[in-house]
């Protein structure tokens, strides 16, 4: 049955129950062919219920028949190899991928050619390439943890003859594959799945698979007697689907261990974001102890904390009320996630972690060399902080352009090499000595920062400098704040964060929860969420006016150009990242902000050729386009951080559809692209929910209750061409 039709699969979990003949022994591992189909059918829906249930059945059945093969299907559901701040690349390129297809199907690079405009899809090329081979002999079946195995083998090729190596693994793995085996496989290799099967999906899945499979004997602890994780049969029995109005008990009981279940695990994950480790503590500890066997660890970055825009001083008050709050500066430089530890002998050992959790250590040489001096000064064990490192001028320690830092190297920088010394801002720490500080409030983890870590200045290039972040606390009052903030206004800081110091007491909010009906604020620190108790207030919201916030927005189309622009690229069309489906969701044009330089080099980066995997006139990427119809399909790949005039209810976006109107979705109106953001991958772009609020709050803001967009603005240019050609001689800002 695991190599048959899965559509079976698909119903409500409750109603489910794996086979107790899979048609294979569970001595032998999941055929690859039972991940594909669980694909093919995930693939063919976009309702986040029908891919939950899909993929928490398919969990269920691979935890009965066998569990070492959970661990390199869920890596293969989500499209990587790794946890996300270890780096691995396969490094197979679009030509080598053709190259392994044509191997293996015999057909030529034209009649290879001639499939992709047809299809689009490199999976559905190779598919119907291989309709017409026939094999003397049968190969053995893919096994899923073999497929994975290949994968990692393939990223580990280095050196010379690197290239034939990777390709010849390919071309192994294309000969044994069958229909939908080799539609996904190639798309695998393509790092494009084209499902929607994101981050929350599969953990919700592992959740409900985990709350729903009883733990057999291949397991390495028994589910105590007394736990209230997981469905007995009894409950399970019980817990069938009612009409519409009625409820039932037992179901109720149901999905409320999946709540807890799914909340422990994302929690971990946000935590600890290593589904080795989370999957190897399933089976270890089961849920029960999941969270102490897979804790908060220094090496392993947490997801951070983020902060919400806000667009006034007002907001703040109004906000906050007379809670106690600081505000403090917010750093035009890089987010970083300091971890410090000693390991044996006392030897320092550090990491530095991006925003989206890629290591950076390489990066800053001499943050290390400051980090290490910390470490020793403040005599702690290890410690995990949150920092900004920005650049600054040596003679007296005045801040810099986030445009000087980003002229440093991604990686492997020399001490030597350092040109642009930095100073280490910490803000936040979120573990001392072995303690883990998420729990603790605000006000504490500042004490604690503050003391046990002095400021740092060697005086020498090769060691950055640490300080503390300025700020101003609520307590000395609304005009000391106000002063605080136009002295942000006039530094070179982008302006302020204000952080709650104490979590809201019940009783405090007792009566503001019946008027405002809003949640109490937690002081916390909040992996992975964006909430009040953060707020940012950013002077470019308040001195150009506009939408509350720029937005995140990912590059996946464009039209050929006019005029002027009639040999570049233009305009651009943008997508945000909609959580529910996996995939970006087009909501406007940009052709402003853009100097010919940035206009040359993206229309060489996307540029239209035959072994291109990043530029098709066929949509090959799995992206929600609505009304809007490109000339040309760009690779979802890289955010831009874009600023507009304002949001609009659209009859050509689908943005957000369904959050604001019924029957459109959102656009921005009058956007212009501001810099790339090279701290944050497809996944961390813009939201239509968060699309979506900021419109409610522009609503509440201007009191209109209009806001529809006729599609007559979204295409225009409403930049000045005297001033445009003005900027080309500026350097664009890269990250």
């Amino acid at each position: 049955m695991l190599s048959q039709d899965v559509s079976q699969f698909k119903p409500d979990p409750s109603l489910f129950f794996p086979p107790n003949d899979t048609g294979t022994t569970k001595s032998s591992s999941v055929p690859y062919a039972f991940l594909a189909h669980t694909l093919s059918e995930v693939s063919g829906t976009r309702s986040r219920i029908s891919i939950i249930n899909a993929l928490t059945n398919a969990f269920r059945i691979i935890l009965i028949y066998d569990p070492p093969s959970l661990l390199p299907a869920v890596y293969l559901l989500s499209n990587t190899l790794s946890p996300p701040y270890i780096q691995i690349e396969l490094g197979l390129g679009p030509s080598a991928i053709s190259q392994a297809i044509q191997h293996v199907s015999g057909l030529s690079s034209a009649a290879l050619r001639k499939l992709y405009n047809k299809t689009g899809d490199p999976g559905d090329v190779a598919v119907e390439a291989k309709s017409n081979m026939r094999t003397l002999l049968p190969h053995p079946p893919l096994l899923v943890p073999s497929v994975y195995e290949a994968l990692l083998k393939i990223s580990k090729s280095k050196g010379q003859g690197a290239s034939k190596q990777r390709q010849s693994i390919a071309e192994k793995l294309l000969v044994s594959a069958k229909g939908e085996e080799t539609r996904f496989l190639v798309r695998t290799l393509c790092q494009n799945l084209r499902v929607g099967a994101v981050r929350t999906s599969i953990l919700t899945a592992l959740a409900r698979a985990t709350v729903l499979t009883p733990l057999d004997s291949q397991l390495k602890f028994t589910k105590p007697e007394d736990s209230t994780w997981y469905a007995t049969n009894a409950l399970l029995d019980a817990a069938h689907p009612v009409a519409e109005g009625k409820s039932n008990p037992s179901r109720d009981i149901l999905y409320a261990k999946f709540k807890n279940a799914e909340t422990l695990i994302r929690q971990v994950f946000c935590q600890h974001p290593n589904y080795d480790h989370i999957i190897s503590g399933l089976f270890e500890v089961g849920l029960d102890d999941l969270a102490g066997k897979v804790p908060l660890t220094v090496g392993v970055p947490l997801y951070p904390t983020l902060g919400t825009p806000i667009r006034s001083l007002n907001e703040i008050y109004e906000r906050l009320g007379d809670l106690p709050f600081t505000a403090e500066f917010k750093y035009d430089g890089q987010r970083a996630q300091i971890h410090a530890w000693k390991a044996v002998d006392d030897l320092v050992k550090v990491s530095i972690f991006s925003r989206h959790l890629e290591d950076m250590t390489s990066k800053y040489p001499d943050v290390v060399a400051l980090v290490e001096r910390m470490i020793l000064s403040s005599k702690a064990q290890n410690f995990i902080m949150d920092s900004e490192i920005t650049a600054i001028d040596p003679s007296d320690g005045s801040l810099r352009t986030f445009q000087e830092l980003s002229t440093r190297a991604r990686k492997d920088v020399n001490l030597a090499d350092v040109q642009v010394p930095v100073c280490v801002f910490g803000f936040d720490l979120m573990f001392l000595d072995g303690q883990k500080l998420l729990e603790t409030d605000f006000r504490q983890r500042r004490v604690l920062l503050q003391t046990r870590f002095s400021p740092l200045d060697t005086g020498s290039k090769e060691v950055a400098r640490f300080d503390h972040v300025e700020r101003c606390d609520s307590v000395d009052g609304r005009p000391a704040v106000e002063a605080f903030w136009a002295k942000a206004m006039n530094s070179r800081s982008e302006g302020l964060m204000v952080k709650l110091l104490d979590t809201e007491i019940s009783e405090h909010n007792s009566d503001k929860e019946t008027s405002s009906n809003r949640k109490p604020l937690f002081a916390t620190y909040n992996a992975d969420k964006r909430t009040y108790a953060w707020m940012k207030l950013k002077k470019d919201y308040v001195m150009q006016g506009g939408v509350s916030d720029s937005l995140d927005l990912i590059p996946i189309g464009a039209w050929n150009g006019n005029g002027r622009k009639a040999k570049f690229w233009s305009p651009i069309l943008l997508g945000m990242w909609d959580p529910s489906s996996g995939c970006p969701v087009a909501v406007c044009k940009c052709m402003s902000g853009f100097t010919d330089a940035f206009y040359k080099d993206i229309t060489e980066r996307y540029a239209l050729r035959e072994d291109s995997d990043v530029c098709s006139q066929k949509s090959c990427w799995n992206c929600e386009l609505g009304g809007f119809r490109p000339d040309v399909y760009f690779k979802p790949q890289e955010v831009w951080e874009i600023r507009g005039a304002d949001i609009t209810i659209s009859p050509v976006s689908i943005a957000a559809k369904g959050l604001v109107s019924s029957t459109k979705g959102l656009s921005l109106r009058f956007p212009r692209f501001i810099r790339v953001r090279e701290d944050k991958g497809v996944s961390q772009a813009s939201t239509p929910k968060f699309l979506a609020d900021m419109y409610t709050d522009q609503q509440g803001r201007s009191g209109r209750k209009g806001g529809n967009d006729e599609g007559d603005l979204i295409d225009v240019d409403v930049s000045d061409s005297g001033a445009e050609e003005g900027d080309e001689g500026e350097e664009e800002e890269d990250e």
